[in-house]
Protein backbone atom coordinates (compact mmCIF):
# COMPACT_ATOMS: atom_id res chain seq x y z
CA UNK A 1 0.00 0.00 0.00
CA UNK A 2 1.04 3.50 -0.82
CA UNK A 3 1.76 5.99 1.59
CA UNK A 4 -0.81 8.84 -0.02
CA UNK A 5 -3.49 5.60 0.16
CA UNK A 6 -2.72 5.25 4.08
CA UNK A 7 -3.02 8.56 4.43
CA UNK A 8 -5.90 8.91 2.52
CA UNK A 9 -7.72 5.92 4.21
CA UNK A 10 -6.65 7.72 8.02
CA UNK A 11 -8.75 11.19 6.36
CA UNK A 12 -11.53 8.81 5.79
CA UNK A 13 -11.23 7.55 9.84
CA UNK A 14 -11.47 11.27 10.99
CA UNK A 15 -14.15 11.98 8.92
CA UNK A 16 -16.44 9.12 10.14
CA UNK A 17 -14.98 10.11 13.53
CA UNK A 18 -16.55 13.43 13.47
CA UNK A 19 -19.78 12.42 11.86
CA UNK A 20 -20.41 10.40 15.30
CA UNK A 21 -18.98 13.07 17.27
CA UNK A 22 -19.76 16.14 15.80
CA UNK A 23 -16.94 18.50 17.56
CA UNK A 24 -15.42 19.63 14.45
CA UNK A 25 -12.14 18.87 15.96
CA UNK A 26 -11.61 15.61 14.03
CA UNK A 27 -12.53 17.67 10.79
CA UNK A 28 -8.79 19.38 11.62
CA UNK A 29 -7.20 16.18 11.37
CA UNK A 30 -9.19 14.87 8.10
CA UNK A 31 -8.28 17.76 5.85
CA UNK A 32 -4.63 17.19 7.37
CA UNK A 33 -4.33 13.65 6.36
CA UNK A 34 -6.51 14.55 2.85
CA UNK A 35 -3.44 17.19 2.14
CA UNK A 36 -0.60 15.09 3.45
CA UNK A 37 -1.80 12.61 1.28
CA UNK A 38 -1.44 15.16 -1.86
CA UNK A 39 2.00 16.01 -0.52
CA UNK A 40 3.02 12.52 -0.25
CA UNK A 41 2.92 12.32 -4.44
CA UNK A 42 5.92 14.49 -4.41
CA UNK A 43 7.70 13.63 -0.94
CA UNK A 44 8.23 9.84 -0.09
CA UNK A 45 10.32 10.16 3.25
CA UNK A 46 7.63 9.20 6.11
CA UNK A 47 9.67 11.24 9.06
CA UNK A 48 9.01 15.00 6.61
CA UNK A 49 5.37 13.12 5.92
CA UNK A 50 4.57 12.83 9.53
CA UNK A 51 6.10 16.31 10.42
CA UNK A 52 3.89 17.43 7.61
CA UNK A 53 0.94 16.16 8.92
CA UNK A 54 1.02 17.41 12.56
CA UNK A 55 2.06 20.99 11.59
CA UNK A 56 -0.73 21.19 9.22
CA UNK A 57 -3.30 19.30 11.87
CA UNK A 58 -2.15 22.05 14.83
CA UNK A 59 -2.43 24.92 11.81
CA UNK A 60 -6.12 24.04 10.92
CA UNK A 61 -7.10 23.37 14.58
CA UNK A 62 -5.53 26.65 15.14
CA UNK A 63 -7.07 28.73 12.35
CA UNK A 64 -10.03 26.72 11.12
CA UNK A 65 -11.33 25.16 14.06
CA UNK A 66 -12.80 28.79 15.45
CA UNK A 67 -14.12 29.77 12.01
CA UNK A 68 -15.96 26.29 11.92
CA UNK A 69 -16.81 26.75 15.46
CA UNK A 70 -18.27 30.44 15.00
CA UNK A 71 -20.08 29.30 11.69
CA UNK A 72 -22.39 26.59 13.83
CA UNK A 73 -22.88 28.81 16.44
CA UNK A 74 -24.68 31.53 14.18
CA UNK A 75 -26.33 28.84 12.11
CA UNK A 76 -27.56 27.40 15.31
CA UNK A 77 -28.81 30.75 16.48
CA UNK A 78 -30.73 31.27 13.53
CA UNK A 79 -32.44 28.08 12.77
CA UNK A 80 -33.22 24.48 14.63
CA UNK A 81 -34.52 24.26 18.39
CA UNK A 82 -33.17 27.87 19.05
CA UNK A 83 -35.54 29.37 16.65
CA UNK A 84 -38.05 28.08 17.78
CA UNK A 85 -38.52 28.46 21.30
CA UNK A 86 -36.28 31.64 22.15
CA UNK A 87 -38.07 34.65 22.98
CA UNK A 88 -41.59 32.61 23.38
CA UNK A 89 -44.43 32.73 26.36
CA UNK A 90 -44.25 29.24 28.59
CA UNK A 91 -46.70 28.04 31.14
CA UNK A 92 -44.81 26.89 34.64
CA UNK A 93 -46.02 23.88 34.98
CA UNK A 94 -43.88 23.08 38.27
CA UNK A 95 -42.02 26.18 40.27
CA UNK A 96 -38.89 27.13 38.72
CA UNK A 97 -35.46 27.86 40.13
CA UNK A 98 -32.31 27.92 39.50
CA UNK A 99 -31.87 24.05 40.43
CA UNK A 100 -35.28 22.90 38.88
CA UNK A 101 -38.57 23.36 37.38
CA UNK A 102 -40.89 22.77 34.51
CA UNK A 103 -42.61 24.49 31.90
CA UNK A 104 -44.78 23.51 29.49
CA UNK A 105 -44.97 25.15 25.48
CA UNK A 106 -46.26 23.84 22.32
CA UNK A 107 -47.49 21.03 24.71
CA UNK A 108 -44.80 20.14 25.50
CA UNK A 109 -42.99 19.43 28.65
CA UNK A 110 -39.53 21.04 29.57
CA UNK A 111 -36.70 21.34 32.77
CA UNK A 112 -36.38 24.69 33.24
CA UNK A 113 -34.14 26.73 34.77
CA UNK A 114 -33.82 30.56 36.18
CA UNK A 115 -30.88 32.46 36.32
CA UNK A 116 -31.37 34.47 39.44
CA UNK A 117 -32.19 33.14 43.08
CA UNK A 118 -36.14 33.66 42.52
CA UNK A 119 -38.76 31.02 42.45
CA UNK A 120 -41.51 31.34 40.12
CA UNK A 121 -44.31 29.98 40.67
CA UNK A 122 -46.84 27.30 39.51
CA UNK A 123 -49.00 28.87 36.30
CA UNK A 124 -47.44 31.80 35.46
CA UNK A 125 -46.57 32.89 32.17
CA UNK A 126 -42.73 33.12 31.23
CA UNK A 127 -40.33 34.13 28.67
CA UNK A 128 -37.65 31.69 26.93
CA UNK A 129 -34.00 33.29 26.79
CA UNK A 130 -32.24 30.29 26.54
CA UNK A 131 -31.89 27.12 24.94
CA UNK A 132 -29.55 24.46 27.03
CA UNK A 133 -29.60 21.02 26.19
CA UNK A 134 -32.77 19.91 27.27
CA UNK A 135 -33.40 22.85 29.72
CA UNK A 136 -34.62 26.00 29.00
CA UNK A 137 -33.66 29.25 30.75
CA UNK A 138 -36.59 31.55 31.67
CA UNK A 139 -37.30 34.83 33.03
CA UNK A 140 -40.71 36.45 34.40
CA UNK A 141 -42.80 38.43 31.72
CA UNK A 142 -41.76 41.79 31.85
CA UNK A 143 -37.79 41.28 33.22
CA UNK A 144 -35.15 41.47 30.55
CA UNK A 145 -31.74 40.93 31.20
CA UNK A 146 -28.73 39.94 28.82
CA UNK A 147 -28.37 36.00 27.50
CA UNK A 148 -25.43 34.68 29.56
CA UNK A 149 -23.10 33.28 26.91
CA UNK A 150 -20.38 31.06 26.98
Amino acid sequence: MEMWQLLVIIGLFFLVLEMFTPVLFFLNFALAAFLTSIISLRIHNVSYLMLIFVVLSLAFIWFLRPLFVKKNLNKNLSTGMEGKYIDKIATVLEPITQFNGAISIYDERWDARTFDEETIQKGEKVRIIQYDSLIMFVERIGVSRKINED
